[in-house]
């Protein structure tokens, strides 16, 4: 009898632990960049906190690479619940969320620093609250870097030089009229079209950042790469509300520090990565110049005329402009 007992309380233990197994819920998180890219490692390493803290109740899973697809469907996937996190770039959010049109417009940030001063504070927490109506949560802001033009025709040192030049851009609308104001002329695609796009001539190039750039592979296809920095443009990291919401109090915490914590971990990687890729390019045989940027300010007056109209926005840059 007592070992009838005892074989009774051993195969309950044995089915609480796998009931504790069964219950570890999984979570899908996309993104468009190559496994090893920043913001690819930075979620990562949300997960590994959001497990540890946990206990294992939560593991997410990283479809890097555009496994899940490109930018403008992973939006519609994370927004309707199909998946539950994504790491995007935020102009792609600027025709639902109005309040994501101030840190993608043109030159609005003086520095990398001036633009984590400012998400870090009072204006990035007003963008996140502003996430909300549209189903999503706002867990944490990436490094982006700043953004640049390339193209395989000629270097780039005025305004004068992008004259009928065609580029890729985000597809937003505010890249596409900041580019017109160039004098040039925008081609909204997905990210993972430009390589060939540039390629048979389609276009002449685009904008990104250094590790785009790099590890995209553009540079063999476009080897002139003109630092205007015209965009310090954040990357958000989002999660549907509807299983934001799902969470405890507590595990809302949980996720919500690890996603800070993960913050510091992605900016170094970045940091480090932005060094290695224009390493890279330049062995490639990239050319890189320095335009005169003061050309390219003056250029976005009809940009800033055209999309921030309404007093929020126009506060809103205010602000920015008032934070040091």
């Amino acid at each position: 009898m007592k070992n009838l007992v005892k074989l009774a309380a051993g195969l309950m233990v044995a089915a609480s632990f796998m009931s504790a197994a069964s219950a570890q819920t999984v979570l899908k998180s996309s993104d468009t960049h190559p496994d090893g890219y920043p913001t690819v490692e930075g979620v990562k390493y949300f997960g590994e906190l959001v497990k540890e803290r946990t206990q294992g109740r939560y593991a997410i899973e990283v479809y890097h690479s555009a496994q899940l697809g490109e930018e403008k469907d992973t939006i519609e996937q994370v927004r309707s619940g199909v998946i539950e996190l994504n790491r995007i770039s935020m102009a792609p959010f600027n025709g639902t969320v109005k309040e994501t049109i101030v840190p993608a417009l043109p030159y609005v940030f003086r520095s990398e620093e001036h633009m984590h001063k400012v998400m870090d504070g009072a204006i990035g927490d007003q963008i996140k609250k502003a996430f909300e109506p549209v189903g999503l949560v706002v867990l944490a802001y990436y490094d982006a870097g700043a953004r640049s033009f390339y193209n395989k025709t000629k270097p780039i040192s005025t305004v004068a030089d992008m004259k009928g030049l065609k580029f890729r851009v985000i597809q937003s609308d505010i890249f596409v009229d900041m580019v017109a104001a160039l004098g040039a002329n925008a081609t909204p695609m997905p990210y993972g079209e430009v390589y060939s796009a540039i390629e048979t001539g389609v276009i002449d190039g685009a904008e990104n950042n250094f590790p785009s750039y790099d590890t995209a592979k553009h540079a063999e296809v476009a080897k002139n790469y003109s630092l205007d920095e015209h965009t310090i443009l954040p990357e958000v990291f989002v999660m549907n509300k509807a299983a934001f919401d799902k969470l405890t109090p507590e595990d809302q915490e949980i996720f919500k520090q690890a996603a800070k914590d993960s913050v510091a971990k992605q900016r170094e990687l970045w940091s480090a990565k932005v060094a290695e890729s224009r390493a890279n390019v330049e062995k490639l045989g990239a050319k890189i110049t320095t335009p005169e940027k003061q050309g390219f300010i003056d250029a976005m007056a009809p940009v800033y005329a055209k999309h921030v109209k309404d007093d929020v926005l126009k506060k809103m840059v205010e602000d920015v402009k008032a934070v040091q």
